[in-house]
């Protein structure tokens, strides 16, 4: 598949490409990584520079005790490696894992250097994603510092809902969570045993359901878990607000 046939099957493309020069327009190739697949690796020397055209992807940070944790997920049209051009470094800080089939159309990092440098609104695009992720990142991140496992597997599971639907006018029936257990512990940020232990106690009440092993909810569920994080949310700043007080005094 070339560009041009890329623009023409999502037409949103074109926004971003419309000022690419020619010449290295015809230098671009367009690549599938397929669901689960390694789209790149941290601490790889980055030689590129991908627009995620088509696709889901999340990226993770992987430490040396062998620890994974989701920073975040993202969906197209998306960018790979304009963090780190941007920052002018030489390699990744991330690793980045598709989790449906990414179509991502790549130039050379070389080109991609010059393109941002001439086209103000590529420039302004790369930068207002790249903002967008830390507004995103500092926005949400904190919760997982002060909120119970309850609070933060209730909360992805609302999120989820309403990213697949949900809120819509004709939402579906029921939905599944297509996360197996480890991408869920690595997304929420709780180990495995503090997970399995809070999917079966929400479970018990009545929160979601589990088909082959993923939690699924219906609409009525969808909505009793917002209205307990609705609650919980007030109980929990309630508290903190007063804990901050006390060690004032």
């Amino acid at each position: 598949m070339t560009l041009t046939q890329l623009e023409e099957q999502v037409p949103a493309l074109k926004e971003y490409t419309k000022n690419m020069p020619e010449d290295i327009r015809n230098r671009c190739t367009v690549r599938t990584h397929p669901a689960g697949s390694i789209i790149h690796q941290k601490d790889m020397e980055l030689g590129y520079f991908g627009i995620v055209v088509l696709g889901e992807n999340r990226v993770i940070n992987e430490f040396e005790n062998g620890n994974v944790y989701m920073i975040e997920g993202n969906k197209a049209i998306d960018f790979i490696g304009e963090v780190t051009i941007l920052a002018r470094m030489e390699r990744t800080s991330v690793t980045i894992e598709a989790v449906t089939d990414n179509v991502v159309a790549y130039i050379s990092r070389r080109d991609a250097e010059r393109w941002l440098a001439e086209d103000m609104n590529i420039l302004r695009l790369t930068a207002r994603h790249t903002a967008f992720k830390l507004y995103r990142s500092s926005y949400n991140n904190w919760a997982k510092l002060f909120y119970p496992p309850s609070y933060l597997l209730l909360d992805y599971m609302v999120r989820y809902g309403r990213q697949n639907g949900m809120d819509s006018a004709h939402p579906p029936k029921a939905i599944t969570v297509g996360r197996t257990r480890q991408m869920l512990q690595e997304e929420i940020g709780v180990n495995v045993k503090t997970l399995n232990r809070t999917i079966r106690q929400l479970k018990e009440e009545g929160f979601f359901d589990l088909c082959k092993g993923k939690l699924t909810f219906s609409k009525e569920q969808y909505r009793a878990a917002m209205d307990w994080l609705e609650a919980a949310k007030d109980k929990l700043l309630f508290l903190l607000f007063n804990r901050g007080n006390s060690a004032d005094v």
